[in-house]
Parts: C-alpha cells; structure tokens; sequence
C-alpha cells in the first residue's frame, strides 16, 4: 500500500508521457525533467503538496526530480515494477523521450492536470537550456549557488518548504499572494505531520 509520503512513480510515468505528448509525442530529456519540476513548484505553493513526492536535487542544471530522473533513464535502482510500468507508456533513447501509448490520467486530481498545464503553458516553448537558467534564479537551487561555482558539490538535497520562497528581484512566474502561499504552506506541514503520523 501506498504511503502518504511515497514517491508515486505511476503520477510521474504520466507526468511524463503527458509532456512528451504535448511535445508531438517526443521531448528532451532534460527539457521534460524541468518541467516536471515546475509542475510540482506550482502545485505545491498553490495546493500544498507536490504532485509525485520526489526527493528533488539540486544540481549545476537546475532542480532534478532523482526518481523520475532513474525512470527517465530506466536506472539500474528502479524497481522492477516501476521499470515494467514505465516501458508501457515510452521509450527513451539518447537525449529524447518518445511516447508509445496515451496518457493514463485517472491518477491525478484536477488540481495535477491544472499544474502540469501551467507548467507547459508557461515554459512549453523555450528550450531546456533556457528553461536552466530559469532554475537557477529560484530559492531552493540558489542556496548552492556558491557550492556549484567552487565545485565543491554537484549535488545537494533540496527542501520542499524553498520551494515557498520568492526569487529576490526576478520576475517570477510562480507569484501568488501572501495569503495564499501562507495557507498553501500550513497546508503543507499539516499534510506532512499527518502523513509522518501515521506512516
């Protein structure tokens, strides 16, 4: 059974193919690893929750999802259930990701589709390098900013709750009242005590 704070690796199978079939059926890997993480930035300060519960990186490119990066890449650490699942709906090959079968939608709420539409909406047209740099101007990877120029890391554990945070003097994609991103955030650590609880 699924536990409130486990990685949903059928949400993410879907997340994927549905940003592949935005694309006309194939996307670049690293293009659809972002927007994926846009979803779950938008979703999560508006809703209060991501919508796959991965355990995302910060990386020289930007935040990294690292589950859906291993599905991605069909990574020696994917279950075999997770792998299996996957192979039914793309294949990756190179850089790119190609969808073979429609998308299974019956797992998301309206508030997941209406996150992965921002997301595509919003940053569908710029290519990965650009949408990178883009990355890079919000809380939770410029907090290792300077540990990525040093070379000191080239990886680092990200915390859901900067992904509340505003970029400082950017425009940003993401903006939302004060009062919404407080209660989104309340919403958050309740969903987070309650699922500690009682997993």
């Amino acid at each position: 059974m699924k536990t409130l704070l486990e990685f949903d690796y059928k949400k993410a199978v879907q997340a994927i193919n549905y940003f592949a079939k935005k694309e006309g059926g194939k996307i670049d890997k690293l293009k659809l690893i972002k927007l994926i993480y846009f979803a779950d930035r938008y979703h999560i300060r508006k809703y209060g929750r991501p919508i796959i519960n991965d355990t995302y990186l910060a990386m020289p490119l930007g935040a990294v999802g690292s589950s859906t990066k291993d599905i991605v890449d069909s990574s020696r650490f994917l279950a075999k259930e997770e792998g299996t699942y996957a192979k039914e709906f793309f294949h990756t090959e190179g850089n790119s990701v190609t969808s073979i079968a429609d998308i299974d939608s019956d797992g998301f709420s309206k508030s997941d589709i209406e996150a992965l539409d921002f997301s595509y909406n919003v940053f569908g047209n710029y290519k990965a390098s650009y949408l990178v740099n883009i990355c890079h101007k919000y809380p939770e990877w410029e907090k290792f900013k300077e540990l990525f120029k040093s070379k000191e890391t080239t990886r680092e554990s990200m915390n859901y709750l900067d992904f509340f945070d505003n970029p400082k003097n950017e425009i940003d994609d993401f903006a939302m009242g004060d009062d919404e991103l407080i209660a989104a955030k309340e919403l958050f650590n309740e969903y987070y005590q309650i699922a500690k609880y009682w997993n």
